[in-house]
């Protein structure tokens, strides 16, 4: 158990069965309605590069020690494994409606999700996962409506505003009212360690009016506050202040606890984002 982010009191950091884990506070409110968390690197079994939650299957990491790692997180949370459903992220904006039809995919199953880096549902007979190792997870809930979403804002994602993508997809779909959303912007690259070139600088002024706002300049390189951006877009979309927390921790700055790819230089695991409606 690590004690470093015990004064944070927007995320409760949990062991167990050995596997660390972050959960929000906004959304553990609803904990009889919606399970969730976002992995750490702690808890696996998956050795060197991948030490040890690591839980890709697309890197070089042995097969059976990921389907471990994925039997004890389940176990952890209590979920069944064969309910997961998988994004394929391509650090685009698209967002997948996710059904009981989907059930096993990217896991148990071949999968059709395709270039999807968020995923949406109203069915309990699913469990939502996302990758991250820097990217934003950015998680989404309506307990009006009985809805949840999780989505991957790399830099890219944040520039197309996929948190918006996100809102508008419970809001067409769903009908949920965006005052009604609790969301937990996660664990993430934070504005100390994202440096970036001039070509993202201008991404940002070109795609969003206020963009550059959120950053400042180092030397030759600029520094951006990636879960700021999101939480304005949220905002902006109609989701509540009050409703919004942010997990301030940044992955590069705790490359011991999460998997980092700036920090580690590329040569890193991956964590996920689960969320799933009871039932």
């Amino acid at each position: 158990m690590d004690n470093r982010f015990a004064s944070n009191k927007n995320i409760t950091y949990k062991t167990k069965n050995q596997v660390e884990f972050i959960q929000f506070n906004n959304l553990l409110k609803y904990e009889n309605i919606i399970t969730h968390c976002f992995t750490t690197r702690r808890g696996g079994v998956s050795k060197g590069w991948y030490d040890s939650l690591n839980m890709a299957f697309n890197k070089t990491d042995d097969r059976r020690n990921v389907e471990e790692n994925y039997r004890r997180v389940a176990d952890a949370l209590n979920l069944d494994i064969e309910s997961m459903v998988f994004s394929n992220q391509v650090h685009q904006n698209r967002i997948r409606v996710v059904t009981e039809e989907d059930r096993g995919k990217g896991i148990t199953r071949e999968s059709d999700i395709i270039g999807y880096d968020g995923l949406v549902t109203n069915s309990k007979e699913v469990t939502l996962v996302t990758f991250y190792a820097d990217c934003v997870p950015v998680f989404l809930f309506d307990p009006e409506k009985t809805v949840i979403s999780i989505a991957h804002s790399g830099w890219r994602g944040t520039v197309m505003k996929i948190a918006k993508e996100a809102v508008e997809k419970m809001k067409d779909v769903f009908s949920s009212k965006p005052e009604n959303i609790v969301a937990a912007i996660g664990p993430s690259i934070g504005k100390c360690c994202f440096e970036v070139g001039d070509d993202v600088y201008d991404e940002f002024r070109a795609k969003i009016d206020w963009g550059t706002e959120y950053c400042h300049r180092t030397g030759q390189k600029w520094h951006f506050d990636l879960p700021a951006i999101i939480k304005r877009t949220l905002l902006e979309e109609g989701v509540e202040e009050e409703n919004i927390v942010l997990s301030g921790i940044c992955t590069k700055c705790n490359k011991d606890i999460f998997f980092s790819h700036r920090g580690d230089n590329g040569r890193t695991g991956t964590m996920v984002g689960i969320m799933k409606i009871n039932g």
